[in-house]
């Protein structure tokens, strides 16, 4: 296992954190403790020592669940979760660290990130008396090691964050089809921040074969997967990569490349910068994402449908495609995981009515495409 340097924290982290977001469940909407437990502990026995979770990953029970992994385990690992920024206030970041520390079965939280924090609540968290002068109190009662914090918004919104000095580490997305904050990466490194990559599988996307993705190297890799690690791991500017393992053979498979030294070589790099910037040139001759043809009449997500299909017709990412469009069945009412709010409904529910392809600044014929992405991914 490699470690980096977090940061100013004086801390060695290793490259591979596991993120406890997909754990094993059981029936009833809790974690399968059976499987999970001894999970979790093997990825410590690799030499990870860091873990991820948040009050409402596994329906609200990973926070328990990494808890009981911790047990012989808790001065040999980092733990971080998370504190959603809903209300932002002092009163509430303190009740709801308590009940995470109730939960995790500990005295203090390594590393406590304001979660989705943005360019809409930066200012709230910062008023004097609330968010940010609560987590310094917290400091000083030994509750936070760390304060940190997670991010979810446009790239050129992180900078002032990181300007701030008052964040020890970030959490961000990056991976091979997403890299809107590679820069922010760097500027978070040398600034002095401990830099975590939620994603470095695209969210599984990345996880199901390609040919395409396999092709990116000229070396035999195991799987799509395996290129998506490498490409993360090998960023000099990553401290931790965070992998949602959910079985063994994943987590051995991850601690084997994040054991690597140099997992690509610069000529390697190169060679996927040229051939994800076609890839990106043919998906934008489908759909650019402007999101110009929004609202749809029929709540069809058109940008969201149209990634879909890109997945499967650019990178032949079609496992991933299907089932994620098969999501797009389900009724509007019984959607209540947060991913799922704004996904819209299956594109066969088009009625032509065209005010889509009078806004559409490409002039897509989208009615056509809409039809076709739903007689290839639909059932």
């Amino acid at each position: 296992m490699i470690y980096k340097d977090f940061g100013k924290t004086g801390i060695k982290m290793s490259l591979l954190g596991f993120g406890a977001m997909r754990l094993p469940m059981a029936e009833g909407g809790k974690v399968n403790y059976e499987l999970a437990t001894p999970l979790m502990q093997r990825a410590f026995e690799l030499g990870v020592n860091y873990i991820d979770s948040a009050p409402y990953y596994c329906d609200g029970d990973s926070e328990v669940a990494v808890g009981k992994a911790l047990k012989g385990w808790r001065d040999k690992v980092y733990v971080s979760t998370k504190y959603p920024c809903e209300k932002a206030t002092a009163a509430d970041l303190r009740e709801k660290l308590e009940e995470s520390l109730k939960k995790l079965d500990t005295g203090c939280v390594d590393f406590y990130h304001l979660w989705g924090i943005n360019a809409g609540t930066i200012e709230r968290v910062s008023v004097k008396g609330g968010v940010l002068d609560e987590a310094a109190k917290l400091k000083e009662e030994g509750l936070i090691k760390h304060l940190s914090f997670s991010f979810h918004d446009k790239a050129e919104n992180i900078f002032p964050m990181i300007d701030s000095g008052v964040f020890e580490s970030v959490l961000l997305q990056y991976n091979l089809l997403d890299r809107s904050l590679e820069d922010a990466i760097k500027y978070a490194k040398e600034k002095g921040l401990g830099t975590v990559i939620m994603g470095p599988v695209g969210g599984g996307r990345l996880g199901t074969p390609s040919s395409v993705i396999k092709s990116l190297l000229k070396r035999e890799v195991k799987s799509s997967a395996e290129i998506a690690m490498r490409f993360v791991t090998a960023n000099p500017y990553v401290d931790i990569a965070l992998s949602g393992m959910q079985n063994i053979a994943q987590l051995e498979e991850n601690a084997r490349i994040a054991g690597i030294e140099n997992a690509l070589t610069a000529d390697e790099i190169e060679q996927i910068n040229l051939m994800m910037a076609e890839n990106k040139k043919l998906s934008d001759l489908y759909c650019t994402g402007c999101n110009y043809c929004m609202p749809c009449p029929q709540k069809i997500n058109i940008p969201h449908v149209f990634s879909l299909m890109n997945y499967h017709r650019v990178y032949e990412l079609t496992g991933y495609s299907k089932a994620e469009y098969g999501n797009l069945y389900k009724p509007m009412e019984q959607r209540t995981a947060a991913w799922e709010i704004g996904w819209g409904t299956d594109a066969g529910q088009c009625i032509e009515c065209g005010v889509c392809e009078e806004k559409c600044p490409q002039k897509l014929k989208i009615i056509e495409q809409l039809k076709e992405t739903h007689g290839v991914l639909g059932r």
